[in-house]
């Protein structure tokens, strides 16, 4: 049976997906976004690796716990590196009755990619900013990889929740905010949007790597920005 790289499993997370969610973080990454809080996470093919048998019998411990609208959240590092397992973890939660879902960056588009998804109930897709430039610069891959993603999960019929950090100084604008609704206004999958508070709390990890965190002297993004970009983007 093929085995996946994992870093780290959260038993009860809150804010990883809908409900209550086992939460399984893949070790390995493609990507270096300047604002990663899990460096950690970036090698590849090293680490604790398990069957997704030998995963489920860790989710169903607290299957319990998840009512109607829990599940398991497979995160990362990037877990589309890892397509194929992720693929055989969720047809095994969903033969036990357990909701799945993605959290990915969206960035790898290939065949194994596309089966995973015919067995994912949804995904948390994050697109860091609107503006290609930014992209190149501050993660690594084009804006428009990840369109090409959100494009196979309309085509799938994935519910899909879109995800945005909002960094101080950045991207931190109206601008943004309504580049990032015009950008995902057709897709019918996108049933949310949440823009998430940029932290600087993983500077000790990248210290304990030895690793230059290049967001390190930015600020923590402060709650009324978040609650004034909201009301843009709520607005009709």
């Amino acid at each position: 049976m093929i085995k996946g790289f994992i870093n780290s499993f959260q038993s009860l997370g809150t804010v990883d997906g809908p409900g209550i969610r086992f939460v399984v973080f893949m070790q390995g990454c493609n990507l270096r976004c300047s604002c990663c809080h899990n460096p950690e996470t970036w090698k590849t093919n090293v680490g604790e690796t398990y069957t997704p048998d030998e995963v489920l019998k860790k989710v169903l411990r607290f299957k319990e716990y998840f009512g109607k609208d829990g599940g398991i959240t497979v995160s990362g590092g990037e877990p589309l590196l890892q397509a194929k397992f992720v693929k055989e973890l969720f047809e095994t939660c969903k033969k036990n009755g357990i909701n799945t879902c993605l959290d990915t960056s969206g960035s790898v588009l290939n065949d194994n990619v596309q089966d995973m998804l015919k067995v994912t109930d949804r995904v948390l897709l994050d697109i860091k900013y609107t503006d290609n430039s930014l992209y190149e610069e501050h993660v690594g891959c084009k804006l428009c990889v990840v369109l090409k993603f959100l494009d196979l999960l309309e085509r799938y019929k994935v519910k899909t929740t879109i995800r945005q950090v909002i960094i101080s100084d950045i991207n931190d604008d109206e601008d943004n905010v309504k580049k990032l609704k015009d950008l995902i206004s057709n897709y019918t999958v996108v049933d949310g949007v949440e823009l998430l508070a940029f932290k600087n709390i993983c500077q000790v990890k990248y210290d304990a790597l030895n690793l230059d965190f290049k967001f390190s002297s930015v600020q923590p993004t402060r709650p009324e920005t978040i609650a004034r970009l909201n009301e843009i983007l709520l607005a009709k």
